[in-house]
């Protein structure tokens, strides 16, 4: 299975880099990366490398989180859009653009959309888990819709009131990979690095807590680090996607079905077919909405939404057919 992830992958890889708004083929590729090319298609080619390699980290993050955050509330609707956290994200650096002038998508940005995230979270997991001795799914859900409606309203709101500092935010908050540039990848690759070294390390424990909280105690497993442990490592690491391309939906709901579907629940296997699964479906939706309306292009957080929300209501119905 992993082998043939890995072969789709190269092959979205291949068409990211040859697809796009102005046609080109594998033999003008190579030639660009020989150095003896047309310069404007170098140029072109080494816009498209910048964006397929930050399509590959914000897609394995935004999977990684996804499955983190529905293995760590029980809840096959968790998403980081869902409970929150990117329009706590989002809050955080509208708020520090209008005060302070922060520039979306810069290194900086990414520690303010961590705080913002990380305390959107907070405020949704408490809600959601109140009296309720652990994750309730209802309360999770109604939780996450109030917090993001409120902020949503919030950035809405500062965002109209100051058009002219918002300019480029109306493309950020949409969700696309066009300004993909070294410079958002490296600032947030060490968080994505953090991150996925905490999941894999809290993998043993998230098996265990997916028998039933009772049995993962007995079995000695401190359920309540696993799971900070396991929503933090969410947390770290769709705030810095989000830092990086604007808020992408869905990704982080519809991988992780499709990664159960080929591998199973083990966590490890999980986490691993989330990494090579999560970059597979952004750059494809990504490589769509370049040739879809050419030379137009299609924010890739729209490609993702309509994909998306078919998952989300097929994934409902069958829950509401267990129920």
């Amino acid at each position: 299975m992993y082998l043939g992830c890995l072969l789709v992958l190269a092959a979205v890889v291949v068409a990211s880099l040859v697809l796009g708004s102005k046609p080109t083929t594998i033999t003008e590729l190579f030639n660009a990366w020989s150095g003896h090319g047309d310069p404007y298609l170098a140029a072109v080619f080494d816009s498209r490398y910048q964006r397929t390699l930050l399509g590959l980290a914000v897609g394995s993050a935004l999977a990684l989180a996804g499955t983190l955050m529905q293995s760590v509330t029980a809840n096959p609707l968790a998403d980081p859009g869902l409970l929150g956290i990117n329009a706590g994200a989002a809050a955080a650096m509208v708020t520090c653009t209008a005060l302070f002038g922060l520039t979306l998508g810069s290194p900086a940005a990414v520690w303010v959309a961590l705080a913002g995230a990380g305390l959107a979270a907070m405020v949704v997991y408490v809600v959601g888990t109140a009296g309720s001795g652990g994750a309730n799914l209802v309360r999770l859900i109604l939780a996450g819709a109030v917090v993001t409606a409120v902020l949503t309203a919030y950035v809405q709101g500062v965002a109209l009131s100051l058009p002219q500092t918002f300019d480029n935010y109306r493309f950020w908050v949409v969700g696309s990979l066009h300004h993909g540039a070294y410079s958002q990848l490296f600032s947030v690759l060490p968080f994505l690095v953090l991150g996925l070294v905490i999941a894999f390390a809290v993998a043993g424990g998230l098996n265990a807590l997916a028998l039933g909280r009772e049995a993962a105690t007995g079995l000695g497993v401190h359920t309540g680090m696993v799971r900070a442990a396991g929503l933090g490592a969410a947390t770290l690491m769709s705030a810095a996607a989000t830092a990086a391309v604007g808020p992408i939906a869905f990704i982080g709901l519809a991988v992780p079905h499709i990664v159960r579907a080929l591998v199973g629940l083990e966590m490890r296997r999980q986490l691993l077919g989330a990494l090579l699964v999560g970059p597979i479906v952004l750059l494809a939706a990504d490589v769509i909405g370049r040739v879809l309306l050419r030379p137009q292009e299609l924010m890739v957080g729209v490609v993702t939404a309509f994909v998306g929300a078919p998952i989300l209501l097929v994934v409902v119905r069958k829950l509401g057919d267990r129920s």
